[in-house]
């Protein structure tokens, strides 16, 4: 499985049209096919499908991961640097509220990474981060030990 493809995640939402402006307008994704009760987003080659649940209500659970709550469960994009921070820049002008503000994770350590959490209108969380070097992507602490 060396060869990187599209994957493919449907998740719930409660009201169709505000997935539509957040992926569509927000997010800047591609809308694909569409139903009345669901739609297809191209996120970065990847197929996301908002499917309607009007009891779709978000979930509160989080770990800690180097000093933040994070929220589980979540998905998103490894991003490069430069499109992250775009991406961050994007979300404050669009007056996004933050789970986890951007900053760097691991700071000087194995699998350093700059990342930001937010929510959809659903109570979808996201995740975006970025590394300067793709290799930390599963770098461990023990990476140079032999």
């Amino acid at each position: 499985m060396n060869q990187l493809r599209p994957f493919h995640l449907a998740f719930p939402v409660h009201d169709i049209a505000a997935a539509r402006r957040f992926y569509a307008d927000i997010l800047g994704c591609r809308e694909g096919r569409s139903a009345e009760h669901w739609v297809d987003f191209d996120l970065s080659g990847h197929q996301i499908v908002a499917h309607y649940d009007a009891n779709a209500r978000p979930v509160s659970v989080t770990n800690a991961v180097d000093g933040d709550a994070v929220p589980v469960p979540h998905f998103g994009l490894v991003l490069t640097m430069a499109d992250w921070k775009a991406l961050a820049e994007r979300l404050r002008g669009a007056g996004i509220d933050f789970v986890i503000e951007p900053h760097i994770r691991f700071a000087g350590q194995a699998g350093e990474q700059a990342t930001m959490f937010f929510y959809d209108p659903s109570g979808n969380a996201l995740e975006f981060k970025a590394f300067a070097d793709d290799a930390m992507l599963f770098a461990t602490d023990d990476a140079g030990a032999k």
